[in-house]
């Protein structure tokens, strides 16, 4: 599949490298790492415990199964980051490569369980994907967003991210890495 979105001209810069470690607004002390495959089941625990009106576009799945194959497909293929508290997985984002036209073009997806939201641990989480991606070679990243979501609209913005499609109920968003 071709990539046909628009992307900002200049790369973004400035993302840290994981690992990363932060207070987040709670105090809570936030550890960031790429993702070991030994931590899958707390991972999929994380996603057993998200709250179902906290979903779009049907993601996350509902229920073990679907939530461990998802996870796998998502480690398999792309480029994942796990926020930890303690022995907590508080959030969880991803860079799920997209298309095969020779172009590091990828889709973010990021997700923070309700009690770790709005205290930073978001910004943070994204940040380090992003360092991850770049260090990782990653050209291009895009996403998906509700356009009423002004939060996380406010976030992607923050991060660098460009709107390239504003058509429907949802904003198609995309930042350049490379």
């Amino acid at each position: 599949m071709s990539d046909d979105r628009v992307y900002p001209d200049e790369p973004a810069e400035g993302f840290p490298e994981p690992p990363v470690t932060f207070e987040d607004r709670e105090g809570r002390e936030i550890r960031v790492r790429p993702f070991d495959a030994s931590e899958l089941d707390a991972v999929v625990e994380m996603y057993l415990e998200f709250d179902p009106q906290d979903r779009a576009q049907g993601i996350p799945p509902t229920g073990e199964t679907r939530v461990r194959s998802w996870l796998e497909t998502l480690v398999d293929e792309g480029l994942n980051v796990v926020a930890w508290h303690g022995d907590d997985v508080a959030g969880h984002a991803t860079l799920v490569p997209d298309g095969d036209d020779g172009v590091t073009t990828y889709e973010l997806a990021i997700f923070v369980l309700q009690e770790y939201q709005e205290a930073g641990i978001g910004s943070r989480l994204m940040e380090t994907l992003l360092g991850y991606g770049q260090q990782e070679g990653v050209e291009r990243v895009w996403l998906t967003v509700e356009r009423w979501n002004t939060a996380a609209v406010n976030l992607y913005e923050k991060m660098g991210f460009e709107t390239c499609n504003a058509e429907s109920f949802e904003l198609e968003m995309s930042l350049r890495l490379h």
